[in-house]
């Protein structure tokens, strides 16, 4: 390769790593200038807020709950939270990680009110396995069985996972979820849940472990 061509090629790359970091660098000021909209308390943009994430927020809400009446609830209820509180919102986490730590309180407050009045809380059967990285319920169910007998048997099996679920503790099952069914990071999970890395890389490793075990226990 010749030293103009050695040197043209740098000038590629140089172009190519400037026009990245202004992508960058627009993609910020346009989310600091939303996020001054939610502050100043305009509607459409709160209006775009609710659109872009009340499917996630449902989502994971239904998730803690299992039950669509109450995840639709909380979810009127999270964004109604983030409404009253957005002028407070300074940017240290990005607005979704944000949004799940007002649904979770949410869900903890809810559950808080029913354990009070003795009615049990169920989750969902979208928690992953520890070793295997893959949805626990995609290692009990044969999508493609057209077997009668199959099928039976998966429903059994799914709901000796709804049991084991329902048997872990509120705390294991939120850093569970947000793991490995949201895909959050430990750094997104511990702003989430408010608590160390440390202790959310504990919970998910208990909380995995036990559910392995109750399902060890049933099958």
């Amino acid at each position: 390769m010749s030293y103009g061509e050695q040197i043209a090629l740098r000038g590629h790359a140089d172009l190519e790593e400037v026009a990245s970091a202004t992508t960058v660098e627009v993609r910020s000021t346009a989310e600091d200038q939303f996020l001054e909209r939610l502050r100043q308390g305009e509607t459409a943009a709160f209006e775009r807020l609710v659109a872009e994430h009340s499917g996630d927020v449902y989502a994971l809400l239904y998730r803690l709950t299992a039950d669509p009446e109450e995840a639709r609830d909380l979810t009127q209820e999270t964004f109604l939270r983030a409404f009253q509180s957005i002028s407070r919102f300074r940017g240290d986490a990005n607005l979704k990680t944000w949004m799940y730590r007002i649904a979770v309180n949410q869900a903890r407050n809810r559950w808080r009110w029913w354990r009070r009045r003795k009615r049990d809380v169920t989750v969902s059967l979208d928690a992953t396995d520890d070793c295997h990285e893959q949805p626990l319920a995609a290692t009990l169910r044969n999508d493609d069985a057209v077997d009668p007998e199959q099928e039976t048997l998966a429903r059994e099996r799914e709901g000796q996972l709804r049991e084991a679920l329902l048997g872990l503790r509120r705390s294991y099952r939120e850093a569970v979820i947000l793991r490995d069914v949201e895909g959050f990071s430990y750094e997104e999970i511990a702003d989430t849940l408010q608590i160390s890395i440390g202790t959310v890389k504990s919970r998910i490793s208990r909380g995995r472990l036990e559910l392995r075990r109750k399902l060890e226990g049933s099958l």
